[in-house]
């Protein structure tokens, strides 16, 4: 018998309402093998009606005859079939022959149509349902693409196929190849059965395309509806009054309608309910070591790649979080190096103040700051950079920076024009700085002192210069430098950590001490000893005026300087601590 005329008995002519066939009751229902296995097919029924049974006798019949199948078994219940047959159980549990994954696909398409290996892909076990859809997807594809040019009859078989190709949309991947295959699959000899309690819930297109339907009992009113509508309203009443194993058998081939009998299947039923007996497994048969070693490989080399690639991960993190601390010491570089530029246009402008002596040039402007730096150059002194006694510069004996800030820094520096400076303050711009008919911080001039008022409109323009040099260089310091700044104003000393926190930073020691760097390199804070740091904005100013100002006079000038970086300042406000009087004692002690 040629396989186009081989067939297989499966069902027996059974009694009852129902059917337009011409054999009698108990005459035996043989199948066409070919049609099985290249056709379209349709096995439905509720749970316990015998749908899974009739799957297993039909799989039975052709794995004896040695034809392959692969079966994808979504609930585990079809391995009772190696008790009698050699098949291949890949899938995600341990009790499989072989773990597989996506990856593994085309190795098990190659055994199934390539060596006739019958494969169970188990999708039972896989905890994550995308990687479950991309196996089945992946098998799919190749079965498809490799009988485009083998021909070779195969049978797909797929339980619960309303999960792949719902009737209500949203179809994945896995359901698109299956409808493909069911549309197309045939003229290559790739057959495909779909297996499901649940016709309503089946794609209706893939229903009408199947060559062979086998209606199993069903009573749920949407279901027997689908079967009014496609086998007649007859069979709707009948089909609920079926037995177990019990069903409709239409095929196109006999064009006939008949109500049969399925045989019960002959290997171990590991789908069955369990019951209060004692479950014992059956002695399974195992298949060649060899398809299993070639399958392990490919876990093997993909275990390889996922480890490498867990390995690339990790070196990349690495890299990027040295970028990340590399780009943050840049930046406190740059501002440091930004921060340095303001420290020597404040140097430039320091030694040419009127009050020390200056010719009043502003070195923030361009041509009279190269000017300067030409005599440098030329003589190595500079009439724009008086020394000390020390051979220090007048800026360095004023707490004013050293060769240090050549180092440190932040945003741009902000040039100031001293004429501008008296022009804002005499038009308000600045609180407590004027130079018209007050004495410089906004008292009327009539109320200047008479040990001030020998001062004289040089004396007022120093000071007003001082102030502005000093918010200058405060206006230069990062945002977060300015609120740690204004926190030592009202405490007495305190660690820097502490500062950059209660500035609404985090608590990140280096970026803390960064952040304090420029502080300290000012002279607004001054190391007191165990790591702490306290406010020296008064003993700043007390220095830049070489100790001739008065208490009133120093406090006007620090809260004019103070007004930058704490603006609820006012005019001599005394800080709560760490401020002028706290100076003026310990200067007194």
């Amino acid at each position: 018998m040629t396989e186009d005329t081989e067939t297989i008995a499966v069902a027996n002519v059974s009694e009852g309402p129902g059917g337009d066939g011409d054999c009698e009751p108990g005459a035996e229902v043989e199948l066409p093998v070919v049609d099985i296995l290249t056709g379209r097919g349709f096995i439905t029924g509720k749970s316990g009606s015998g749908k899974s049974n009739t799957a297993s006798v039909m799989i039975e019949n052709l794995l004896s005859k040695n034809f392959p199948v692969l079966i994808v078994d979504t609930d585990g219940e079809y391995y009772g079939l190696k008790e009698q047959f050699e098949l291949l159980h890949a899938g995600a549990d341990e009790e499989c022959d072989i773990v597989v994954s996506p990856e593994h696909a085309e190795k098990l398409a190659n055994l199934a149509l390539e060596g006739n290996v019958p494969i169970i892909l188990d999708v039972s076990g896989y905890l994550d349902e995308d990687e479950a859809q991309r196996l089945l997807t992946e098998v799919a594809k190749n079965l498809f693409a490799k009988e485009k040019k083998l021909k070779k009859p195969f049978l797909m078989l797929v339980e619960e196929c309303h999960e792949y190709i719902p009737e209500g949309g949203g179809m994945t991947e896995a359901g698109k190849m299956l409808i493909k295959i069911g549309k197309r699959g045939r003229k290559h000899g790739l057959g495909i059965v779909g297996i499901s309690q649940r016709p309503a819930d089946v794609k209706k297109d893939f229903i009408t395309q199947c060559d062979w339907l086998v209606w199993h009992r069903l009573t749920w009113n949407n279901d027997t509806k689908v079967v009014g509508r496609i086998l007649g309203s007859e069979y709707a009443d009948a089909i609920e009054e079926m037995g177990d194993g019990e069903a409709f058998l239409v095929t196109d081939w006999s064009a006939s309608l008949r109500r049969v009998q399925f045989h019960k299947k002959q290997t171990f039923d590991a789908g069955a309910t369990p019951g209060l007996e004692d479950f014992e497994r059956p002695d399974l048969k195992s298949v060649d070591g060899d398809l299993v070693s070639e399958l392990r490989d490919i876990s093997d080399e993909n275990e390889r790649r996922e480890s490498e690639i867990a390995d690339l991960k990790q070196e990349l993190e690495r890299k990027e979080s040295k970028i990340r601390q590399l780009e943050r010491e840049l930046e406190e570089a740059q501002d440091l190096s930004q921060m340095a530029d303001q420290f020597a246009q404040a140097m430039f402008q320091t030694a040419e103040s009127p009050y020390r002596g200056g010719e009043g040039r502003n070195l923030n402007r361009s041509d009279e700051r190269q000017a300067a730096l030409d005599q440098y150059d030329e003589t190595g002194t500079s009439d724009a950079v008086p020394t000390d006694a020390d051979g220090g510069t007048a800026a360095d004996g004023a707490g004013g920076p050293t060769a240090d800030a050549e180092n440190d820094g932040d945003e741009s520096a902000a040039e100031f024009d001293e004429e501008e400076v008296v022009t804002a303050a005499a038009a308000g711009a600045y609180p407590g700085l004027d130079v018209a008919g007050t004495d410089g911080f906004g008292a009327p001039a009539t109320d200047i002192a008479p040990e001030r008022a020998h001062e004289g409109t040089d004396a007022l323009t120093g000071r007003a210069d001082v102030v502005e040099r000093l918010r200058g260089v405060v206006a230069s310091l990062p945002s977060a430098s300015r609120r740690m700044l204004a926190f030592y104003r009202e405490i007495d000393a305190c660690d820097p950590v502490d500062a950059h926190v209660a500035a609404g930073e985090v608590g990140d020691k280096q970026l803390a001490y960064s952040r304090n760097r420029p502080l300290r390199r000012a002279g607004f804070v001054e190391h007191v000893g165990r790591g702490r740091y306290a406010y020296a904005l008064p003993g700043l100013v007390r220095e830049e005026f070489a100790d001739r100002l008065d208490d009133d006079e120093l406090r006007e000038v620090v809260s004019a300087v103070e007004a930058a970086f704490a603006p609820q300042v006012r005019l001599n406000e005394e800080p709560e601590s760490g401020g002028v009087d706290a100076d003026v004692e310990a200067t007194d002690d």
